[in-house]
């Protein structure tokens, strides 16, 4: 009987470099989800609401619609207008964070006044308001179990 032994060489320690480019990778991962919803009972329903993520447009929102968009974790800003107001939101995302905000373009003092009449236009009021900020939960993992 003839016992033989074999030695096997441990895996190569990564670099820096190695490590350094994982890093990179796994924060370019990390994601967050802004969601603008155009959904009140209050919204008058007349016009459309632009919305803008880091300078591109993401949508154009009639009533009831809403935009989801998936986005990179850090600082942002939303810049949503109906062509006659503006609002402009700064706001900051961490991994797996849920942001939400509401757009209603509300009715108000002079929207049918004779100086909308005048200006051939309704002004309407716009309000964004940020929703509660959920967070996402890491998915569990599946077990699976084989029987014979």
């Amino acid at each position: 009987m003839q016992i033989v032994t074999r030695t096997t060489a441990a895996p190569p320690e990564p670099t820096r470099q190695d490590l350094d480019r994982l890093i990179r990778q796994l924060e370019s991962s990390f994601t967050a989800t802004l969601t603008v919803r155009r959904q009140s009972p209050e919204d008058s329903g007349m016009r459309q609401i632009y919305v803008a993520l880091d300078g591109e447009r993401i949508a154009v929102l009639c009533a009831g619609e809403e935009v989801t968009r998936e986005l990179s974790v850090g600082t942002h800003r939303l810049r949503v207008h109906n062509t006659g107001f503006w609002k402009t939101i700064d706001f900051t995302v961490t991994a797996g964070e849920h942001v939400s905000f509401s757009v209603v373009n509300r009715v108000g003092f002079l929207t049918f006044s004779l100086l909308a009449f005048f200006l051939g236009t309704n002004l309407l009021y716009l309000t964004v308001e940020r929703d509660n900020v959920h967070r996402t939960a890491p998915a569990a993992p599946t077990v699976s179990r084989w029987s014979e």
